[in-house]
């Protein structure tokens, strides 16, 4: 049993939990990550030498599973003073939230949350006035600057993980909106190259497979969005045997999915044949009622952006006869004809709402990242806006990684490097 400490016992009074007894649980499932994310353990032992984030308060808004709480402890052994908040409340595990206020980690989560017990663990989070923020989605950044733009002047900086994210931020920062800087950390080629596609690829079927128990091989999956999330749900539904389909709006992507080997067609058109639909593009309404009305029966609804919008269950809703749950994160909607729509997780990210999200492996190169970034923001040296992470930190991360799974790479001469950067040769 681990000793009650002061700091638990602050930590615990600062927070909103389900259940700190389940902290045992928690704390073993961060241990078995910690083992598999050799990038972490490296930048942990570095910060807690160079304690680059010391009197600092950091607010952390992403998915709060054993990796990101991992990611939470090696900043908080940077000096930090740690507070945690969920960007999605059916990815929440409770357990391991436990274990992180165990650790001293303040946090405001549970799994379920209603959408105002969401929105009151934001402004609880946001309630500590926090200088430097690594966010999911935009969810904090856009309701400080909305609800509490005074609060806005105390931030140094920050870090977003996501695509959606992004847009967001762009679009703020384009509007002369975004009053601090932010770095697009999954803009990073170390993060959109293994994150989005080998991560997203993996854990979005193991979501859909453990959640239904269905056959994958010979069905047809319909992949809306073809951008480096919907390039590895669609690689790994052809390597689990799957007819697969690709739905785009942009024509460049259309042409890389048919050049990859994918059936492309409009999302109506492909409605009609899906045995498997997923949604990973970010943006709403990609799936409603006039797709729904010519679905065939058994049809599976998953997605995999960020937000509880590419599929619209008010359609679903509109259309149902009968709504219920038939297995734990899957509703079965009735139609008015007989067919039987089934949703998984709500229409949140079926990763992450069904399942554990990326193997730790990949999210290792993620928070390698999300840690080197927030360091590097919080020198106060960035003006207002959105910046790209220089590319000798994603580098760096890469090479860390090779080193892990002990693999050697080349390196360029001296010669060979100035001719690279020189034009007057033949």
């Amino acid at each position: 049993m681990k000793m009650i400490t002061d700091s638990v016992v602050s930590a615990l009074a600062r927070s909103h939990i389900r259940d700190a007894g389940l902290y045992e649980q928690g704390l073993l499932k961060i241990e078995w990550v910690k083992a598999r994310m050799p990038i972490l353990r490296a930048l942990e032992a570095e910060f807690a030498v160079q304690q680059p984030f010391a009197g600092k308060r950091v607010v952390i808004c992403l998915h709060l599973e054993a990796k990101t709480a991992y990611l939470a402890k090696v900043v908080k052994a940077g000096g930090a003073d740690v507070t945690v908040v969920a960007s999605n409340p059916l990815s929440t595990q409770d357990d391991v939230v436990a274990g992180l206020v165990h650790d001293g980690i303040a946090a405001h989560a549970w799994y379920g949350a209603t959408d105002e017990e969401y929105v009151r663990h934001i402004e609880a989070a946001l309630d500590t006035h926090p200088q430097l923020i690594i966010d999911d989605g935009g969810d904090l950044v856009a309701t400080m600057h909305s609800q509490r733009a005074q609060q806005t002047a105390e931030v140094i900086g920050g870090c977003e993980e996501t695509t959606t994210g992004i847009l967001r931020l762009r679009a703020m920062a384009a509007q002369g909106a975004l009053r601090f800087p932010m770095i697009a950390v999954n803009d990073a080629f170390s993060k959109y190259l293994f994150d989005n596609r080998y991560g997203t690829g993996q854990s979005v079927w193991d979501g859909i497979m453990r959640t239904t128990n269905l056959v994958v091989a010979g069905t047809h999956v319909v992949v809306i969005g073809y951008g480096w999330c919907g390039k590895g749900v669609a690689m790994r539904a052809r390597g689990l045997g799957a007819k697969v389909i690709v739905t785009e709006v942009d024509p460049i992507k259309a042409v890389e999915a048919v050049m990859d080997g994918f059936e492309v067609m409009p999302a109506l058109e492909a409605a009609r044949r899906g045995d498997f639909f997923v949604t990973v593009t970010g943006d709403k309404d990609c799936l409603t009622g006039i797709h729904y009305d010519v679905m065939k029966s058994g049809a599976v609804l998953a997605n995999a952006g960020h937000f509880d919008v590419e599929v619209n269950k008010p359609d679903l809703y509109e259309r149902a006869v009968a709504v219920r749950n038939v297995r734990k994160n899957v509703e079965e909607f009735e139609m008015k004809d007989g067919r039987k729509i089934y949703l998984l997780a709500e229409g949140r990210l079926v990763n992450l709402a069904a399942g554990d999200g990326h193997p730790a492996e990949v999210m290792d190169m993620t928070f390698g990242l999300q840690a080197l970034a927030l360091r590097l923001v919080s020198s106060g040296e960035f003006p207002a806006g959105v910046h790209n992470l220089p590319q000798e930190l994603d580098e760096r991360v890469a090479s860390m990684r090779l080193v892990a799974i002990g693999v050697g790479i080349d390196s360029l001469s001296a010669s060979q490097r100035a001719y690279l950067h020189s034009w007057g040769h033949a």
